[in-house]
């Protein structure tokens, strides 16, 4: 409910404003959001032709540096901002304004030949901890588990973190990966891997495994039953006006924006 009322809050708050100006906006951040936001920006400015938006990935953490520095109009994350950021966006006279744009869940995956199919959250830690080292252990092939995880820079990695790891971290044997379309490709490519994406970069060349039981879908992420799941953001610096608040309204939009998230794979707010 506290969502939603944000969501409503904003969406009346930033019904102020009804057009966009002619110009350009820098987006940049999470590569998690990414797919929603370059299917909503070629919507937007193919209604808006004179407006320029550049969008580039990175990781939710040098999305929210560039807002904290003021080189982006705004950033893409795909966990909430920390409070040592807010501290050093304060002290650099501005204050990140989040807007909640989506819902994920976040997938342990493997290659579509292995055989195991469900893991629980203790099994996840150890694997990712380096104490369970092949699949044998796990009702699979008597093989190594080859470790894909995200670096540290990013939203998804501070995710699993979070709610895998219980802040313990992940083995540095594990190969660390740049994006979740990287870490697509380096699962896809090995039978013995094992990763994590968001919902929306599942496809055929991957198996996503349940937790404990619980398939990853719209309706258990958003009902919290499926442990691993999050909500997607992007941040402006202060509260937006002009051409960043036309763009966020946009985003926001249930009927415009949202059916974008829906798009990319991931869980609109509505």
């Amino acid at each position: 409910m506290r969502m939603k009322h944000f969501v409503l809050t904003a969406l009346v708050a930033l019904s102020m404003v009804s057009t966009a100006f002619a110009g350009n906006l820098n987006v940049k951040g999470s590569t998690t959001v990414l797919p929603i936001m370059q299917k909503a920006v070629e919507a937007y400015q193919a209604a808006h032709p004179d407006m320029g938006i550049s969008v580039s990935g990175g990781g939710s953490g040098n999305g929210i540096k560039a807002i904290i520095d003021g080189t982006t109009d705004v950033a893409m994350s795909s966990r909430f901002i920390k409070q040592k950021e807010v501290k050093r966006a304060v002290e650099n006279g501005a204050y990140p304004v989040p807007f909640a744009v989506g819902i994920d869940a976040l997938l342990p995956v493997v290659h579509p030949s292995n055989a195991v199919k469900d893991l629980t959250l203790a099994q996840l830690k150890s694997i990712y901890k380096g104490e369970i080292k092949n699949w044998k252990e796990l009702g699979g092939a008597d093989k190594p588990i080859v470790v894909i995880s995200r670096d540290s820079s990013s939203g998804t990695y501070e995710t699993w973190e979070g709610l895998v790891m219980n802040k313990e971290r992940v083995s540095p044997r594990a190969l660390l990966q740049a994006s979740n379309g990287a870490v697509v490709q380096a699962v896809s490519k090995n039978k013995n891997a094992i990763g994590y994406i968001g919902i929306g970069y599942l496809n055929d060349s991957l198996k996503a495994l349940s937790v404990g039981g619980v398939e990853g879908n719209a309706e258990t992420a958003v009902s919290g039953k499926f442990p691993i799941s999050r909500s997607l953001f992007v941040f402006t610096q202060g509260w937006p006006t002009g051409e960043t608040q036309a763009f966020i309204k946009f985003l926001l939009h249930p009927k415009k924006g949202q059916k974008y998230v829906g798009e990319a794979g991931y869980i609109p707010l509505y």
